[in-house]
């Protein structure tokens, strides 16, 4: 597999990370209510987003409302929402960078700076993957020390937008890596030698002798 067709999975892998980060920050699923101890029966699931809190009733409804202030959410979901909405608008630019100096497009004619670019667009996409990344382990983190702190009464469990933040924020890393790693290399070799023949015959002077 040539460049072009390592450059098109890396392209590949961020979208389906950015489909990801979009669906992490959107779904109100970082946290979610346990039921081990004294909740084992409970009617209520209670789940907290990075925008809004919901509670899905044992019959299936499910209500949610949003936050009436920031400052209202613990701090790393907080962090979280500013990285997030980052990292997803990091991944969109890397992405078009890197479509756009890819060698599997003629969007750029100067090949001699493709590699620059696309090593670029490889570095801005690995730091998206990051900044999604470290918002999902610290609020698994936190989720994890409350849940066993036994001062803590209410136990939250972690919910599917922080595995799927890991699994966007590894794709994203990998794609932006391939990318780096893989960069076209224009210009290194582009230059010509022109080769002449011992043996050709030296031209004879165009001068007319008396």
């Amino acid at each position: 597999m040539g460049y072009a067709g390592v450059q098109i999975v890396a392209v590949a892998l961020t979208v389906i990370g950015l489909v990801g980060s979009i669906v992490c920050c959107a779904l109100p699923k970082w946290r979610e209510s346990s039921f081990t101890g004294s909740n084992i029966v409970t009617a209520q699931v209670q789940q907290e987003g990075l925008w809004m809190s919901c509670v899905v009733q044992s019959t299936g409804q499910m209500q949610c409302k949003k936050y009436d202030s920031m400052l209202i959410l613990a701090t790393d979901l907080q962090a979280a929402r500013a990285m997030v909405v980052i990292s997803c608008m990091l991944s969109v630019l890397g992405m078009l960078v890197a479509f756009a100096s890819s060698d599997f497009t003629t969007c750029m004619q100067n090949e001699s700076a493709k590699g620059k670019i696309i090593l670029a667009a490889g570095v801005i996409i690995i730091v998206s993957g990051l900044l999604i990344l470290i918002p999902v382990s610290w609020s698994a983190n936190t989720a994890i020390r409350a849940f066993y702190n036994p001062l803590v009464a209410q136990k939250m469990e972690l919910g599917a937008s922080i595995f799927i933040g890991w699994g966007a924020a590894l794709l994203l890393i990998v794609g932006g890596g391939l990318l780096c790693c893989f960069r076209s290399k224009g210009g290194d070799g582009n230059y010509s030698a022109q080769y002449y023949s011992k043996n050709q015959p030296a031209s004879a002077p165009n001068k007319n002798y008396v």
